[in-house]
C-alpha cells in the first residue's frame, strides 16, 4: 500500500511540474510574440518592453564575398531603427517554430524563421534569444540572429 502512495504522490508531483514548466515555456513565447508584434508594427514601446537594459544584439551573416560577417548593434539603434519604419513598409517575419530551454532564471529560445519584407520573400535564417528572470519578469538579455538566402524553405517552394 506504501508503494502505491508513494507512486501516486510522485505521479501527481511529476505533472505539477511539468505544468509549470509549460506555463513558464508559454510566457517566455510571449516575451518573443510581444517583441516580433512591435518589429511588425514599428512599435518601439511594445518592443523595448522585452528587452533587458543591459541586452546585446548581434547578427552573422555571409557576405557576396563569402566571408562571415558579425555585426553587432546597440539596444538605442534597434529602438530607433523600429521606430523609423515606415507605415507603408509591412515587416513579417515567420517563425517557423520554438525550441525553449529553461534552467532556473535562464531561457534559450531558437526560432528559425523566414522574413518578407511587403510581401516579398527577402531571407530565412534563425534567431537565438536569451533571456533572464529578472525578479518575475522574462526581459532578452541577448539577441543573434543568423540571415541568408540560399537553402531556404520559401525560395525551394517557388522553384
Amino acid at each position: 500500500m506504501l508503494r502505491i502512495i508513494t507512486f501516486v504522490i510522485a505521479v501527481i508531483f511529476s505533472i505539477t511540474i511539468s505544468a509549470q514548466k509549460k506555463t513558464e515555456e508559454k510566457v517566455i513565447q510571449n516575451v518573443i510574440e510581444t517583441f516580433f508584434k512591435g518589429l511588425h508594427n514599428g512599435d518601439s514601446a511594445v518592443l523595448g518592453s522585452t528587452l533587458h537594459k543591459n541586452i546585446k544584439i548581434q547578427t552573422t551573416f555571409t557576405n557576396k564575398k563569402g566571408v562571415k560577417v558579425l555585426k553587432t548593434e546597440s539596444k538605442a539603434q534597434l529602438l530607433q531603427n523600429i521606430a523609423k519604419k515606415k507605415k507603408e513598409d509591412i515587416y513579417l517575419e515567420k517563425l517557423l517554430s520554438y525550441t525553449i530551454k529553461i534552467d532556473g532564471n535562464l531561457a534559450s529560445v531558437w526560432t528559425p524563421y523566414e522574413f518578407y519584407f511587403n510581401g516579398k520573400f527577402s531571407h530565412c535564417g534563425a534567431n537565438s534569444f536569451q533571456l533572464f528572470n529578472n525578479n518575475g519578469v522574462w526581459e532578452i538579455i541577448y539577441l543573434v540572429d543568423m540571415r541568408r538566402r540560399a537553402k531556404c524553405k520559401a525560395i525551394n517552394q517557388k522553384k
